[in-house]
């Protein structure tokens, strides 16, 4: 995730760090090639179809209705996956007041701590099933201080806090409105994993993407036809500037569309999960690890 003030003019204009041009600079290239050639053939060889402004009008407003829809949708998957990811980093300020509240007596002491760790074991094996990241270094830590195997996923962290409550009401250091209470949060940190792999799982309908692209295209390839009257040799600025816009929006969507990739403007989960990590430290009696700072402006 980028994360930067806002630059001056000069720079605004020139950043490349968390742009979308250069992914697609070989598109917008072409085209400036392809209105350049449109004018070059318009003038050497023949003269050119040279329809009215007016129908590229009508087209570019259905197109730009068309990308507002899409990128409406993605931003609200982007939004989602935040308030979701919020709620898990709530959780981990407020556990260890829960568990000492509910589980105040000193042989629960194993109990507790077992229950921070768990919670932050889940989180990152959590976001190392969202990235599809195999073998994560700092999951695996986390995951075999908690008790758990090198095999272990977010849900086996999660029944584990379960067996760990289940337990302690057993041995009568749990009562039943304590249980409750804890076990609910359990269920809400199940439901805002099964909202995340939902958002993952379930990719914006392609169709969207077919229109968008295949529109844009035959907009941007057509365009030269009803400029080249009016602006000539700059016919290949103007498409350029109405191709970045246009494929511009699109590719944003699609980052946006997926919140939790390693991209510029997915979340930061890892800095994300280091915030929680910091909540959880010192009921554990462990060092607060320092926050994690963007690098370059960017935020993983």
């Amino acid at each position: 995730m980028i994360v930067r003030d806002k630059p001056g003019a000069v720079e605004l204009l020139f950043a490349m760090r968390g742009s979308i041009l250069p992914r697609i600079a070989p598109v917008l290239v072409f085209l400036a090639l392809w209105s350049a050639a449109l004018v070059w053939a318009d003038g050497a060889i023949m003269r050119l179809a040279h329809p009215g402004s007016g129908a590229f009008a009508l087209f570019g407003v259905a197109l730009s209705l068309f990308l507002g829809f899409r990128n409406n949708a993605a931003y609200d998957r982007w939004w989602e996956a935040r308030k979701l990811w919020g709620g898990l980093i709530a959780d981990p300020r407020s556990r260890p007041r829960g568990a000492m509240l509910f589980l105040p007596a000193a042989g629960s002491a194993a109990a507790r701590a077992r229950l921070l760790r768990l919670m932050r074991a889940f989180l990152y094996l959590h976001r190392a099933r969202l990235r599809r990241l195999t073998g994560d270094a700092t999951a695996l830590r986390f995951a075999a201080e908690a008790g758990l195997p090198e095999t272990a996923g977010p849900d086996l962290a999660l029944d584990e806090m379960t067996a760990t409550l289940s337990a302690e009401a057993a041995a009568g250091r749990l009562d039943g409105f304590g249980a409750r209470s804890l076990s609910q949060r359990i269920a809400g940190i199940a439901l805002a994993q099964a909202g995340c792999e939902r958002i993952q799982a379930t990719p914006l309908p392609y169709v969207y993407s077919l229109l968008v692209f295949r529109t844009a295209w035959i907009y941007c390839l057509l365009l030269p036809l009803a400029l080249i009257d009016s602006a000539g040799w700059l016919t290949p600025l103007f498409t350029v500037v109405v191709g970045y816009t246009f494929f511009g929006l699109a590719e944003v969507t699609e980052e946006l569309a997926h919140p939790f990739g390693q991209t510029g403007n997915g979340l930061p989960l890892d800095a994300m999960c280091r915030t929680a990590e910091i909540s959880l430290a010192p009921p554990l009696g462990e060092v607060v690890p320092p926050p994690l700072s963007p690098v370059n402006y960017r935020l993983d």
